[in-house]
C-alpha cells in the first residue's frame, strides 16, 4: 500500500505531532507500507529554519526508510494570528501542489491546524483516492480559548469549514475519546472514527538512573526538581507555575523549564522582574536528548490554562514521562486526569489553583510511600500507551480502508 501522509511537523522538529507521526510511519514502513511524507522546512517553534537545511521549493530525503519530501511555506515565528495563517495556508497550498505528482491510494492529513487537512481532502477530491483526517486539537476552538482569535465571523467560518471536513474525510482518527464525543455530538458519524491515542517510545524512553553530570552542571544536586519539558504557548499556562515557584521560598525547591514557544520571552522576563532564583530556563533539545532531562527530575509539572476545552486533550508528555518513571503533576481535567489517576501515575492539581497545587505537591514530596506507588503507576501507564502498538492498531485501519 502506497500512504500520502501530509503534516506541518516532522523531524528533526521534537514537538509532539512531529514525533508522533514519525514513530508512525517508521513502524509503519516496517510493516511494509510505502510510506511519502509531504512536510515543510523544520522551524518550529522558534520560527526559523533549522542549521543545515533551506526553504527550498522542494527538497527529498530518506529517514528510516521513510520518503520525505519539504516544500516551500511562509516562515513565521509562532506570534501574530496573521502571520500564523499566512504560514498555514502557504503549506496546504505548496502541499497540494507537490501532492498532485505523487502515486499513492490513501492520502492521510494531520492536524493541529486544519488548513492541512484542506490539502488532504482536494488532493482525494483530484486524485480520487480516499482520505483520513486525524484530528490532535479541535481548531479553530481552541485557538479561540487561548484568546488568539475573537468570535465573530472569521471564527464561524473556520468552524463551518472544519465541519465539512469532518464530513467529507473517508476516515477520522482522533487521540482522545472526549474529541470523538465532540465530533459526534455535532452530527459526524461515530461508525467513521477511530480513536488513536499518543503513547511513548518504549526504546527511548525508559526508567532509568539519572544523568548526574547533568544534574550537577545545572546547580541541581540535593534539590526535589519539578520540571516543565516542550512548548511555551498560550494554552499551556506556565505564568502560574512560576507564580507559584514565587510563593515556595525552599531553595531545595527547584523549577526547570526546557523548550521554547510564543510566551518564552515573556516568562523568562517574569521570573527576572520577580527575582525567581529556584528557577532555570533551557533551549530546546533534540528528542534524542529529551530523556536525559526526564531523568534528573523528580517530576513533571503538566499545566493546562482553565477551560472546558482543555479537559478534552491528552498530552503527549504524559506518555513519555511515565515511561521515564517519573510521577506526573497534573494541571489538566477531564480525559487526561482520569488516566493518570487509573494508573496511580500522578498527583491531579486543579488548573491555575495554587493551593490545589501545593496540596500536591506536598504529598508529592513528603510522602514517601505514595511517591513510590506513583513511580510503580508509571510503568503500568507507559505499558498500556506502547507507541509500537498503537502504530499497529492505526496502520490496521488504514490497511482496511484502503482495501475497502
Amino acid at each position: 500500500m502506497k500512504l500520502l501522509f501530509i503534516t506541518d511537523n516532522f523531524p528533526p522538529e521534537v514537538n509532539a505531532p512531529a514525533s508522533r507521526t514519525y514513530e508512525h510511519c517508521k513502524e509503519w514502513v516496517k510493516l511494509g507500507m510505502d510510506v511519502t511524507i509531504i512536510t515543510c522546512a523544520p522551524n518550529f517553534p522558534q520560527g526559523k529554519v533549522y542549521d543545515v537545511y533551506r526553504n527550498k521549493i522542494v527538497s527529498k530525503e530518506i529517514i528510516e526508510g521513510i520518503k520525505v519530501i519539504r516544500v516551500w511555506s511562509y516562515i513565521t515565528s509562532n506570534e501574530g494570528f496573521v502571520k500564523r495563517t499566512l504560514d498555514y495556508l502557504s503549506f496546504s497550498i505548496t502541499s497540494f501542489l507537490m501532492g498532485l505528482f505523487v502515486k499513492t491510494n490513501l492520502i492521510v492529513a494531520t492536524s493541529p491546524q486544519f488548513f492541512v487537512a484542506l490539502s488532504g481532502r482536494w488532493l482525494s477530491f483530484f486524485k480520487r483516492k480516499p482520505w483520513v483526517m486525524e484530528v490532535r486539537d479541535l481548531w479553530p476552538e481552541s485557538i479561540k480559548t487561548v484568546g488568539a482569535m475573537k468570535d465573530g465571523l472569521l471564527l464561524h467560518f473556520f468552524e463551518w469549514l472544519e465541519l465539512r471536513l469532518y464530513k467529507s474525510a473517508t476516515m477520522i482518527v482522533s487521540v482522545t475519546d472526549s474529541f470523538k464525543e465532540n465530533m459526534v455530538s455535532r452530527g459526524i458519524d461515530a461508525q467513521k472514527i477511530q480513536v488513536v491515542k499518543n503513547g511513548a517510545n518504549l526504546d527511548l524512553y525508559k526508567n532509568q538512573p539519572p544523568e548526574e553530570s547533568l544534574k550537577s552542571s545545572l546547580g541541581l544536586d540535593g534539590k526535589f526538581v519539578l520540571g516543565y519539558i516542550g512548548t511555551h504557548g498560550m494554552a499551556h499556562k506556565l505564568d502560574f507555575i512560576l507564580d507559584c515557584a514565587k510563593e515556595t521560598g525552599d531553595p531545595n525547591l527547584h523549577f526547570l523549564f526546557v523548550g521554547s514557544g510564543s510566551k518564552k520571552a515573556s516568562l523568562v522576563e517574569q521570573a527576572k522582574t520577580q527575582n525567581l532564583t529556584n528557577v532555570t530556563f533551557l533551549d530546546p533539545v533534540s528528542k534524542e536528548e529529551v530523556w536525559k532531562y526526564i531523568s534528573i527530575l523528580s517530576a513533571m509539572i503538566i499545566p493546562l490554562k482553565k477551560s472546558d476545552l482543555f479537559k478534552t486533550v491528552i498530552p503527549s508528555k504524559i506518555f513519555e514521562t511515565a515511561a521515564m518513571g517519573k510521577p506526573i503533576l497534573l494541571g489538566v481535567d477531564g480525559e487526561s486526569r482520569r488516566i493518570v489517576e487509573s494508573y496511580n501515575a500522578g498527583l491531579f492539581f486543579e488548573p491555575e489553583n495554587s493551593e490545589s497545587f501545593f496540596t500536591s505537591l506536598s504529598t508529592l514530596r513528603n510522602d514517601s510511600v505514595c511517591y513510590a506507588n506513583l513511580v510503580l503507576g508509571c510503568a503500568k501507564l507507559a505499558k498500556a500507551f506502547d507507541r509500537k502498538i498503537l502504530a499497529a492498531d492505526m496502520f490496521n485501519h488504514l490497511q482496511r480502508l484502503s482495501k475497502r
